[in-house]
């Protein structure tokens, strides 16, 4: 399991940062395809943030200003083959006034299917009304594979509680509609961290328990266990829930689901993901799907 520490910054820049060149936070969940045979391999979900502070505004008419961020982004083989490709052209709202101070990040997600096997992915984020230094890549390896034994699926931290949902479209998973928190980040007045996970090859009729921790650098720590959850044959059992961010101070921290057989008590797997909190800076919105 990958740890994912986004840049603070990409938020919470000042001013100042719309001299610096565009940012982007790329984050990706692995998971396990539910149809082997129409689509063997995993699915991946690319979930894009781009920070619209930095990005260059442009008079398209009096007292109008535009700005355009051009995202292209692909997943590489180990072999230098390109596997998908997509350009993405992000444009915020039209401004009066380019000195307002909350101007807030654009997000998306994309969901791809992939055969075993490792990867690339690759997001370059363009500012389209600016040439020089107006441009940023950002890379990650991305692993697709099954597992062994009883394993998670990355965790996705949701800005808010998974709801049930009836249709299928990007957002949803699992039968819940997951609005994903940009960056793993966790702003001002945010009182839980809300987090959705699969936990596959788990043997049928044996009921597991699952036990949460979350903790920061400092030590600050808070756990807690959930109900016995019951696995079905053949298909991933999967989790929502949440945990008080309570007194855990700004900064860095890192939540921990161990799932045990509750019977035996024995560990079957863990798994671990990384995320940011601020007590004084509001979070961006949760990702709309793409135009």
């Amino acid at each position: 399991m990958r740890h994912f520490l986004f840049p603070l910054s990409a938020f919470v820049a000042p001013l100042a940062a719309q001299a610096a060149p565009p940012q982007l936070v790329l984050q990706a969940a692995v998971f396990r395809s539910l149809d082997q045979a129409q689509h063997p391999g995993g699915e991946v979900d690319v979930y894009v943030t781009v920070p619209v502070r930095p990005l260059t505004y442009r008079m398209r008419a009096p007292r109008s200003y535009q700005a355009a961020a051009v995202v292209e982004l692909s997943i590489v083989r180990n072999d230098g083959q390109s596997v998908w490709q997509e350009t993405v052209t992000l444009k915020p709202p039209i401004l009066t006034d380019t000195t307002v101070s909350i101007k807030p990040p654009l997000s998306f997600l994309k969901r791809v299917n992939l055969p075993d096997g490792t990867y690339t992915l690759r997001g370059k984020v363009r500012d389209q009304y600016k040439s020089a230094n107006g441009e940023s890549t950002v890379e990650q390896p991305l692993t697709v594979a099954p597992a062994a034994g009883p394993a998670f699926s990355d965790v996705v931290f949701l800005s808010r509680p998974a709801a049930k949902a009836g249709g299928e479209n990007l957002l949803n998973r699992g039968g819940y509609l997951l609005t994903r928190a940009p960056g793993n980040f966790y702003g001002r007045g945010a009182d839980n961290v809300f987090f959705y996970t699969e936990l596959n090859q788990l043997p049928a009729g044996r009921p597991v328990v699952l036990h949460y921790h979350i903790e920061n650098l400092e030590g600050f720590a808070a756990d807690a266990d959930a109900d016995p959850i019951a696995p079905t044959a053949g298909r991933p059992t999967t989790i929502v829930s949440q945990l008080p961010l309570g007194p855990l101070p700004s900064g860095p921290f890192v939540l921990t689901i161990e799932a045990r057989d509750a019977a035996t008590k024995k560990l079957l797997t863990k798994v671990s993901q990384a995320g940011a909190r601020s007590t004084t800076e509001y979070a961006p919105a949760g990702a709309a799907l793409p135009k």
